[in-house]
């Protein structure tokens, strides 16, 4: 049967993911625990793949009640061009009619963020093109993005007992950097799986000021895959893992799983490796999407907040001539 085929291979890409370690430090990027709904703010090439022109906001706030806890926002639209090229078909009554073409491999996407982590401040600009190659049953995707990337700090935020300390005033408290990033996407009608490298160019950073500071941003990579499979009347289950990997050799693993009923409502719940445990619930109402996710930390931190919270609003325009039939997600 050919769904049994899809989850051998789900499986074994997730068992490939937990040979690694299970420990993340010191990541540069932002999280997100409702990825599966906008894989495109982790992988290039699945701008414009379903087809549809998608519009999505996203806001995280970890550890609320903790001062300077991180927080980050971000807005993204992607969409495939369609071909305005005519097809010539024969028909009884005329010879020839010229019929606009529907078809359509390029797909065009970009999202800005601001991210913001205790005293560092983090506004990224990304620009998408992918790239879709229709199979049989199938379709494989590339896609890579320019980034521009601003990094400041957030001078309130610090308290150093002076009020002109040389120190911050002589120091330049942001910088602009320029990156790249590369992925790969494979999705059919069960089964979906994509790869991708953010900060290929590991742009430095320069901070300057009494003394010149410099860092450089790491690569992060991403292996991410689901299936989605029909248990019941009008019941469907998806799970699917993200794995995060830093170049300096830390990894962090996002494992769960996900149960939908008439495609329309949706709870889950997810395990993110030493970190915490994800409670998620949505609904779908017409073409707009509402999701929300609960981050319950497993570490002592935990006491001292009230967890970290997620909102996720999505619209999803254009009808089935902008995607495959058989590519029936949401």
């Amino acid at each position: 049967m050919k769904l049994n085929k899809e989850k051998k291979i789900y499986w074994l890409i997730l068992g490939l993911a937990l040979l690694m370690p299970s420990y993340l430090h010191s990541q540069q990027i932002p999280l997100y625990s409702q990825y599966t709904f906008n894989g495109f703010l982790i992988n290039p090439a699945i701008a414009g793949s379903e087809g549809y022109t998608a519009l999505n906001l996203t806001a995280r706030e970890q550890w609320l009640g903790i001062p300077n806890s991180p927080k980050t926002h971000a807005v993204s639209i992607q969409t495939r061009m369609l071909r305005d090229s005519y097809i010539g078909r024969s028909l009884k009554i005329k010879k020839r009619m010229q019929i606009a073409s529907r078809s359509g491999r390029v797909g065009l996407g970009g999202y800005v963020y601001n991210d913001m982590s205790g005293l560092i401040i983090r506004t990224g600009f990304q620009l998408t093109y992918g790239y879709h190659i229709r199979m049989k049953e199938s379709q494989l995707s590339l896609g890579v993005s320019v980034n521009a990337y601003e990094f400041r700090i957030n001078r309130q935020a610090i308290v150093t007992g002076e009020e002109d300390d040389p120190l911050i005033l002589e120091t330049k408290f942001n910088t602009f950097v320029p990156d790249a990033n590369f992925g790969v996407y494979y999705v059919n009608k069960y089964f979906y799986a994509g790869a991708s490298v953010s900060d290929m160019m590991q742009a430095a950073l320069k901070l300057s000021g009494p003394a010149t500071t410099q860092y450089k941003l790491m690569r992060h990579y991403f292996l991410m895959a689901g299936y989605k499979a029909p248990v019941a009347d009008n019941f469907t289950l998806e799970p699917s893992f993200l794995l995060k990997a830093s170049q300096n050799g830390a990894v962090q693993l996002d494992i769960g799983s996900k149960v939908y009923y008439k495609e329309d409502y949706w709870a889950g719940m997810a395990y993110r490796t030493g970190n915490a445990l994800i409670f998620m619930l949505g609904m779908k109402v017409d073409k707009y999407y509402f999701g929300y996710a609960f981050d319950y930390s497993l570490s002592h931190i935990m006491s001292r907040t009230f967890g970290t919270h997620e909102f996720m609003v999505a619209a999803k325009f254009g009808d089935n001539a902008r995607r495959y039939r058989w590519l029936n997600r949401f």
